[in-house]
Order: C-alpha cells, then structure tokens, then sequence
C-alpha cells in the first residue's frame, strides 16, 4: 500500500464519521473567528469556547474591541494561557483593521500574517473557515495523525501541510481539516492510544511502498 491508497482509504473513513463536520470554536463573524483562533494557541477549544462568550460580551467589534484596555481584555482572557501576549495582540490587531482594513478581516494571507499574533495556522483557518478559500490548517491533531498514517515524515508542520495537500483534493481541504481534527480528538489521542482500537491505524501498514 502506498501513501496515495493509504490517503484515499483514509478519505473515505472519514467522509463516513464525519460528513459535515462542524467549526469546534463558537464565533459570529470573522472577526470573532479571528480572535477565537488567536486564543486557541496552545489552549484547547473548550476553554476558548468559555471565555469568548464573556470577551465578546463586551467587544465583538473592533470598534469596541479598542475601547476596552489591554489590561482589562487580558483579565478576561488570562485562562487561555499566554494572556499579556494575547491581549496585547487582540488590541492590536482590532486597531490595525480599524486603520487599515475599514475594521473588517482581510481575506488574503499576507494581510492576515501581517496582523499582531497570526501565524499561518490561524490564517489559514480563517481562510478556510470564514472565507472559503481552499486552505489546510495543521494542528497539533493533524500533524499527529498524518505521521501515525504515514502520509507525513512529520519533521515539521510545514512539511505535514505540503505533504497533505499533496496528496488530498484541493477541494476536499476545508472539511478534511476539520475532519481530521475531530478523529484525532474521539480515536486518535496523543495519550494512551490505542493503535488496535482506532479505525485508522488498526490497518495501516508498518511500511509503505
């Protein structure tokens, strides 16, 4: 079996559990879309998912965004980790769109990688996510799996976003990140796994051809 049989047999596991797999961080807009992947580095989507009902609460906008102080926002955002880096960033890049961009989210990566605190994952969710542009954000759940599935020599999330899209339908791309996301989470954990239980690498080979 070689990497492209393997990604179709994978393709087609995952089309099956999970058909229309929803966006895991709640949001309004691409703005709160933004701002909610911001905060999702290097913290989970639930504790994103509880404090950014109380941030947005008081600033969903820009606009308002800037009205609060750095300080204030990193007292709301503090559980997500990171949290001085994190406000700071949030009240930067909410007056940059202001200054810049007609306070709304631009839809291109370079105008997004150049805003405070967003890398290329978070532009590429974004672009995928809220834009609908073809894109394939790799988390640490991605990265994980597609090196236990041998689609990915793994040395680099740079590398595992290649290696992926190489082997995946452009068109395929914005739910396959999701999808892939779900199953690392519910069959595929970094922890206690259990190769034998897990839908996937219960068949994948030691070697490829």
């Amino acid at each position: 079996m070689n990497r492209q049989q393997i990604a179709r047999k994978v393709h087609r596991i995952l089309n099956k559990l999970y058909p229309e797999p929803a966006i895991p961080l709640q949001h309004r807009d691409s703005y709160t879309l933004l701002l909610a992947v911001l905060l999702s580095a290097h913290c989970t989507d639930a504790r994103v998912n509880k404090v950014t009902p109380v941030l947005f609460a008081k600033a969903s906008t820009p606009q308002e965004m800037i009205k609060l102080s750095v300080d204030e926002i990193e007292r709301i955002v503090h559980s997500c980790g990171l949290g001085p880096r994190k406000a700071k960033a949030i009240w930067e890049l909410s007056r940059i769109l202001l200054d810049k961009y007609e306070g709304k989210v631009p839809n291109t990566f370079e105008d997004l990688e150049s805003l405070p605190g967003v890398g290329h994952k978070t532009a590429s969710v974004v672009m995928s996510q809220a834009f609908h542009q073809p894109a394939l954000p790799v988390d640490t759940h991605i990265h994980r799996c597609a090196k236990r599935w041998r689609l990915s020599s793994g040395r680099s999330v740079k590398q595992t976003e290649k290696d992926l899209k190489e082997l995946f339908p452009q068109k395929d791309w914005n739910r396959l990140h999701l999808q892939m996301i779900y199953f690392g989470r519910e069959y595929c954990q970094a922890r206690n796994h259990q190769p034998h239980l897990c839908p996937i690498c219960c068949w994948i080979p030691v070697n490829i051809s």
